[in-house]
C-alpha cells in the first residue's frame, strides 16, 4: 500500500498527551507504522559523561502512531489523504479541500 503520510509532511495529532499540536515528520517506519514528529512525544534520555560529550538530560522525541497523526491542509485543519490519477502519475490529495498535496 503507498504511504500516506511521509517524511517532511505537516501534521496534527490526534490522540494523547500531545493531541491537537502540530508538527513536521522527521522519520516513518511504515513496518511498526509509526513516526517521528519533531517536538511531539517527547521523553528525556539521559546521557552518562564521556571523554568526548557532556552527560545530562538530553530531549528526544519518541515515535508515535501513524493512526494518532493527520496531515494539515491548506486551511490549517486536519484532513484525511486519498490518491487519484493526473497525467498519468498517481498523487496523494486532500480529502477535505481536493487538493493534490
Amino acid at each position: 500500500m503507498a504511504a500516506k503520510l511521509r517524511k517532511g509532511d505537516k501534521v496534527v495529532v490526534l490522540a494523547g498527551k500531545d493531541k491537537g499540536t502540530t508538527g513536521e515528520i522527521e522519520s516513518v517506519d511504515p513496518k511498526a507504522g509509526k513516526a517521528v514528529v519533531g517536538g511531539v512525544n517527547v521523553a528525556i534520555r539521559h546521557m552518562k559523561q564521556s571523554q568526548t560529550t557532556q552527560g545530562g538530560r538530553t530531549p528526544k522525541a519518541m515515535p508515535i502512531d501513524l493512526s494518532n497523526l493527520a496531515l494539515v491542509d491548506g486551511n490549517g485543519k486536519a484532513s484525511r489523504v486519498g490518491f487519484r490519477e493526473e497525467d498519468g502519475k498517481k498523487v496523494r490529495f486532500f480529502k477535505t479541500t481536493g487538493e493534490a498535496i
